[in-house]
């Protein structure tokens, strides 16, 4: 018993150093490789026990936790001097996309490089908290109105570019990271009231000239989806007819009518939460919620341990705006937000966005201080 405890000790130990060696968090670590596991148990299911892509899935978490491993190990000067020319050249792609873009379901988001094909708007949700983390750290704090005039043109441009696409779920996240970026810096308790007003008129002119027809109908359809239920209120019906029948423990894996039939669009994707929902119950979608809600407490908890202004706010962004990606997916799958086309993080498929959520969490490992917290 005792040399079964002291290996346990050992293990644990060479375990904490090499985290700790790979400038990586332990728990964190932990949360993130729990919620991509049911990310594979649970896209077999909503793929029809489609063994390719779960295969695809493993391997898109793979090359996304190489790219965290290797930011993780970037010092905090060095995203500092990269920010500004991150945000230039995700500008540049994305008017790129403009000129030469593919069209994809009548959307013009995708660059193809002949080599690799993937939509330039994901590097804006790391360059634009980045950016706005760099603007204002060397500078008095609360920021003055010219300041946040500035980081308000710093996230404004790209989601305007973003939202014209049109791709409203990106461009909403890109705005939250910029925003969570600019909030942390210390806004006064004024120019949060005056951008609560500006909401309104802001809000008007959107919905006037800015909104594509197809955007409009999915705001009328989030307020009564039974205006259309087999065109744009489909979605959110099967949905919630998946969730409400999977009752408080569900019907049981592989067991979900609604996605084993292919009633529930987008189950292995953008409705993947409703899968859950179905086959595993209320149960199941607590426990994804609190994996959800560990990682984000723990995001939080290592903002706290940076050094400096810069390391703080780009910390505290990133993980508010992970907070920010799982509040929309799960509003709209179960009908509480109108349905904007943001994958569940971690979980739904895809490749691009998991890969920009994990350079994520690599620079947030990379500027929690001096302090790995593993273990702590």
């Amino acid at each position: 018993m005792e040399l079964e405890t002291s290996q346990t000790q050992r293990t644990l130990s060479w375990t904490a150093r090499a985290l700790s060696a790979l400038q990586l968090d332990g728990p964190l670590l932990t949360g993130i490789g729990l919620i991509a596991a049911v990310s594979l148990v649970v896209l077999y299911s909503a793929s029809s026990a489609n063994w390719s892509v779960v295969g695809s899935q493993a391997i898109k978490f793979a090359l996304a936790l190489v790219v965290m491993i290797i930011i993780a190990q970037l010092p905090t000067r060095l995203l500092m001097l990269t920010a500004p020319w991150l945000y230039g050249v995700g500008l540049s792609l994305l008017l790129a996309v403009m000129i030469k873009g593919e069209i994809t379901l009548g959307a013009q988001r995708w660059l193809n490089l002949g080599f690799v094909r993937f939509q330039p708007s994901e590097i804006m949700k790391i360059a634009v908290p980045l950016l706005c983390a760099w603007y204002v750290h060397d500078r008095p704090l609360p920021p003055s109105f010219l300041n946040i005039f500035v980081i308000a043109l710093i996230i404004l441009i790209p989601v305007g570019i973003i939202a014209e696409q049109p791709d409203l779920g990106t461009a909403l996240l890109v705005g939250a990271a910029g925003a969570m970026a600019l909030l942390l810096s210390g806004l006064q308790k004024r120019y949060i009231f005056g951008l609560f007003s500006a909401l309104i008129p802001t809000t008007w002119i959107a919905w006037t000239y800015l909104l594509h027809d197809y955007q409009r109908r999915r705001v009328l359809t989030f307020i009564d989806p039974s205006n259309d239920p087999l065109g744009s209120g489909y979605h959110i019906i099967q949905s919630q007819i998946a969730i409400g029948s999977g009752g408080i423990f569900g019907k049981g894996y592989l067991n979900g009518s609604q996605a084993q039939l292919a009633y529930l669009p987008e189950r292995s994707t953008d409705f993947i939460f409703a899968v859950i929902g179905e086959e595993w119950g209320l149960i199941g979608l607590i426990t994804v919620l609190f994996l959800y809600l560990f990682v984000i407490s723990r995001c939080l908890y290592l903002a706290t341990s940076a050094q400096d202004t810069f390391a703080r706010i780009i910390a505290g962004s990133l993980g508010l705006t992970f907070a920010v990606y799982v509040f929309v997916n799960t509003g709209m799958v179960t009908g509480l937000l109108p349905v904007v086309g943001v994958p569940l993080p971690l979980i739904s498929f895809g490749g691009t966005s998991m890969v920009t959520l994990m350079a994520g969490f690599g620079i947030l490992m990379s500027v929690s201080g001096k302090r790995r917290l593993v273990g702590h």
